[in-house]
């Protein structure tokens, strides 16, 4: 859950600059900023319980590069069906649709790899333990 808890924060961040940008109105960027990242928290959650019960015999990158495509297209269908049903507007909703979620696959992918190089970190730890 720590996870979870973290990339929304991020998450948070990235939405409200974004939509804040796009639309210049405080209140839709900050609903859009609440509502698009609570919706994916959800998703996001649910992503990782399916990818934590797949065993791979394959390598952490590749494993990485696939829960990124995996969780990008997650994204992309979430960020647009909220941020269109608060402005009403496809174009709009097509742009944030794009640039947000492009930006938090970009960080879900950096915070995958040091989630997973932590991990890796108190494995070893607790073997030469």
């Amino acid at each position: 859950m720590k996870k979870t808890l973290i990339f929304a924060s991020i998450h948070f961040s990235i939405a409200f600059s974004v939509a804040y940008a796009l639309t210049g109105d405080l209140i839709i960027g900050s609903l859009v900023a609440l509502l698009e990242p609570m919706v994916n928290t959800v998703a996001f959650y649910l992503h990782e319980k399916v990818w934590s019960r797949r065993t791979s015999n394959h390598s952490l990158q590749w494993l990485t590069k696939m829960k990124t495509v995996s969780f990008a297209s997650v994204h992309f269908a979430v960020a647009f069906g909220v941020i269109y049903l608060l402005t009403g507007d496809l174009l709009v909703g097509g742009i944030m649709a794009l640039l947000e979620p492009t930006l938090n696959t970009i960080a879900y992918y950096f915070h995958e790899q040091n989630w997973q190089r932590k991990e890796r970190a108190l494995i070893l730890c607790h073997q030469h333990a």
